[in-house]
């Protein structure tokens, strides 16, 4: 599609930025949908984050995602932050108001819910206990996200268990902390599992876990999209566990922010995962 000088304009920030898949996502929808608009990658270091967020209303931008290391350092920027981000204590997603304010939610609860609402149709907890890996920023939307969808306990194990303690501490709920050396007793009677952590991805190590004591009716969840298929979730498909990979929440998270910027809600659909998963 060809921009034209009324073109709508929206991106990501991020420190680094080159591996995101975002621009390849929302360039897919703006495709799609025939919008004169474009969405871009925006290399911001970690110093200047303040002043780029302050410059998006003037150079015309309607808002931004944010990515790493953004997210928490963002809510001391931004003239408004939604009440569930404030509590979270991260933001990813910016939009420009008319009056050039600036407003700072977080969709990557709703994104977490969406994805596994789709890769699991008909699938609920039932009121039963879920067990999460890891205890950093994403672990505070996927806990978010369970606590919404009714989960009786979230059993939570960190190899630091005071970050687990103040996560705990911080969100409040249901939340019980697990020792990280018998971690798998967390997962007796869970009706799901799910890795927050980077081990799994490209690069990383694998997660260490034993999933004998999880039912096999329970599915398990990575976070991770590099690769698609981490050793957990081969682990979990050979046990015979429902298993949904990350990139789900990824596609799921990015609808309301391009909505807001450009006006139509997207769909998240077979072509758009196949799409996005063929990044050269």
């Amino acid at each position: 599609m060809i921009l034209t000088g009324h073109a709508r304009l929206a991106g990501v920030m991020g420190w680094p930025v080159a591996h995101s898949l975002s621009p390849r996502l929302h360039g897919y929808w703006l495709r799609e949908y025939g919008i004169d608009g474009a969405y871009v990658p925006l290399a911001v270091k970690p110093e200047r984050l303040a002043s780029a967020l302050r410059a998006l209303p003037d150079l015309g931008f309607a808002g931004c995602n944010l990515t790493v290391p953004h997210k928490e350092a963002a809510l001391a920027a931004l003239d408004e932050v939604a009440p569930e981000a404030r509590r979270l204590g991260a933001v990813n997603t910016v939009r420009v108001r008319a009056d050039g304010s600036l407003l700072g939610w977080n969709t990557d609860v709703e994104g977490y819910a969406q994805s596994l609402a789709a890769a699991l149709p008909g699938w609920s907890l039932d009121g039963k206990p879920a067990a999460v890996i890891g205890a950093g920023g994403a672990a505070r939307a996927v806990i978010a996200a369970l606590a919404g969808m009714g989960a009786a306990e979230i059993r939570l194990v960190n190899r630091t268990p005071g970050r687990a303690e103040d996560l705990a501490r911080a969100l409040g709920g249901p939340i019980r902390v697990h020792d990280w050396e018998h971690r798998s007793r967390a997962l007796e009677g869970a009706g799901l599992l799910v890795n927050t952590t980077t081990l799994g991805m490209r690069g990383q190590p694998p997660l260490d876990l034993d999933l004998g004591p999880l039912p096999r009716t329970a599915p398990v969840s990575d976070i991770v999209y590099v690769p698609l298929e981490t050793p957990l979730l081969a682990a979990a498909r050979a046990r015979g566990h429902p298993a949904v990979d990350g990139l789900g929440m990824l596609l799921h998270q990015a609808v309301p922010g391009f909505e807001a910027w450009f006006g139509r809600r997207p769909e998240v659909t077979p072509a758009l995962r196949d799409f996005v998963l063929a990044r050269p």
